[in-house]
């Protein structure tokens, strides 16, 4: 079955998508462990530098061009953060965090769409 230039487009999409979430799980996870370190758990913070470390080699091994998808990379980054903020630290965003997060994800998927 032939490969057309729409399901090449939607793979390249799919893949871009999941770097850049496990990109921005590694960072907000890397700064989660440091903050926990600093609160007295020495291995956190250890953790915390190696995820930073791994954070890295995917941004810059990844193939991506960060430069256009750092609009995509931010609105990923705010959910992935509230969410690991919430799971971790137990902090439920307020109103002004949904609404300004609301605009960042739909910027985001402005650019993602206009890429």
């Amino acid at each position: 079955m032939p490969v057309t230039a729409m399901s090449w487009r939607t793979v390249l999409i799919l893949k871009a998508f999941v770097t850049l979430i496990f990109a921005s799980t590694l960072e907000v996870g890397g700064d989660a462990l440091i903050r926990l370190g600093l609160g007295g758990a020495t291995y956190a913070m250890a953790a915390g530098a190696l995820t930073l470390f791994a954070y890295g080699l995917v941004v810059n091994t990844s193939g991506l061009d960060f430069n256009r998808l750092m609009g995509v990379y931010i609105a990923i980054f705010f959910v992935v953060s509230q969410v690991i903020s919430f799971i971790l630290f137990k902090q439920i965003p307020d109103d002004r965090i949904i609404l300004g997060g609301g605009f960042i994800v739909a910027g985001g998927l402005l650019i993602l769409v206009m890429t």
